[in-house]
């Protein structure tokens, strides 16, 4: 006969002492991960000067959406959640829809300035690994958009998924579009416009910073929503 599974919460077996230590650890990592993210943005955003041309609206527009947005529409819903002391768990899922809203509305914008750049400029699109890359995030984020969709009205369009199929379909596909975010936001910055911003210090501190909140992400994630370590009797 076949033992009973069960599935371990993170943490359990651990010492009151060290599970304190880890959820101090924890809280740290989602803060520092917040941290990066919206210091990021701001050095994308003030490299970019926004306003001085068309592309200068493009990576202040995509920065904003998935270096910021998308990193705080995800940890809103991690264990420590909003940065505004709010308890409420209904309060927090809304608030990840209005942070994944502005990621649809703020990398539609984005890209639509740079296609008009390219455009007016007479260049070929989606040469480079990063604006194809970037092309598959964009899609990507309209198929974990649509998965939030029928999670919220999983009742109204009768589908035959059940709603914790649909929540572990909505997370992974987000977690795909974080990673694919990320290392778009990296080859970005092999780019000659990024690379003349920036000196050579410079330039590797904030080649590593997307891959910290990236792994904080992925943690939340895939503890939140893939099976947990197994135990056997």
């Amino acid at each position: 006969m076949r033992p009973e599974v069960e599935y371990s919460p993170v943490g359990e077996g651990l010492g009151m002492r060290d599970f304190w230590l880890y959820a101090w650890m924890r809280r740290a990592a989602v803060i520092g991960a917040r941290i990066t993210a919206l210091g990021l943005t701001l050095v994308i955003s003030v490299l970019s000067r926004p306003g001085t041309s068309l592309f200068s609206w493009h990576p202040t527009l995509m920065s904003f959406a998935y270096c910021l947005c998308l990193t705080e529409g995800i940890l809103v819903l991690s264990a420590e959640g909003s940065p505004f002391c709010c308890k409420s768990r209904t309060a927090n899922v809304r608030l990840h829809w209005f942070c994944q809203a502005l990621v649809l509305v703020a990398a539609a914008t984005g890209v639509s300035f740079m296609v008009a750049c390219k455009n007016l400029s007479e260049l070929s699109h989606l040469v480079s690994w990063h604006s194809c890359l970037g092309a598959c995030t964009v899609a990507s984020t309209l198929l974990q958009a649509l998965f939030g969709v029928f999670m919220i009205f999983s009742k109204l369009l009768r589908l035959s998924a059940s709603l914790q199929r649909l929540k572990l379909y909505h997370a992974t596909c987000g977690l795909v579009v974080y990673l694919l975010a990320t290392v778009t936001v990296v080859l970005a910055m092999f780019s000659d416009w990024f690379q003349a911003s920036v000196n050579r210090a410079a330039w590797w501190g904030l080649l590593l910073a997307p891959l910290f909140p990236a792994l904080v992400v992925m943690n939340q994630i895939t503890n939140a929503y893939l099976p947990r370590k197994k135990i056997t009797s």
